[in-house]
């Protein structure tokens, strides 16, 4: 059964692209968030990142963005997944095999959420050791505090600089 919110939370969506136009598939994305699931209060510049994960020769295009909402996160989640779809995203990563993608839309938390099921963990379990997400989110949510690692998207950056430069 849909349960239905009664208060707006903040959801921060990490987006990225390295097919096509990708400027113009995480701006379309943006478009249909905005129309499908709430206001975008603040969106990233554009970070320019290699893949991680595979191998490729095409480099992905990142963002990420602050929606408010008030629906549930089972539906809002349904909605990042008919996005892609409709941008022309043929499948998800299977069994952790990344490969090349049009476009790709992630949550990566959502209010104080917690989740942990087969088809949705928020927050998203590895953001923290992306550099393609810690970069955009930072510049958007620096004081927003990870409800599990208890620490800021900045302290977050910090210590991930600290890890892997």
């Amino acid at each position: 059964m849909e349960e239905k919110r009664n208060d707006v939370f903040s959801v921060f969506l990490s987006l990225g692209s390295n097919l096509g136009d990708k400027e113009k598939n995480i701006k379309i994305a943006y478009n249909k968030i905005e129309k499908e699931i709430g206001e975008i209060k603040s969106s990233s510049a554009f970070f320019y990142s290699s893949p991680v994960g595979f191998t490729s020769d095409n480099y992905f295009v990142n963002s990420a963005c602050e929606v408010l909402s008030e629906m549930s996160i089972y539906k809002l989640f349904a909605i990042t997944q008919g996005v892609e779809k409709e941008i022309g995203r043929v499948e998800k990563s299977l069994r952790n095999e990344y490969s090349d993608r049009i476009i790709d839309i992630d949550i990566i938390m959502a209010g104080n959420m917690i989740i942990d099921t087969p088809e949705l963990t928020i927050p998203h379990p590895r953001f923290h050791e992306r550099e393609f997400v810690l970069i955009p989110l930072s510049e958007i949510a620096p004081n927003v505090v990870h409800p599990i690692l208890k620490m800021s998207i900045r302290e977050l950056k910090e210590e991930f600089y600290r890890k892997f430069y």
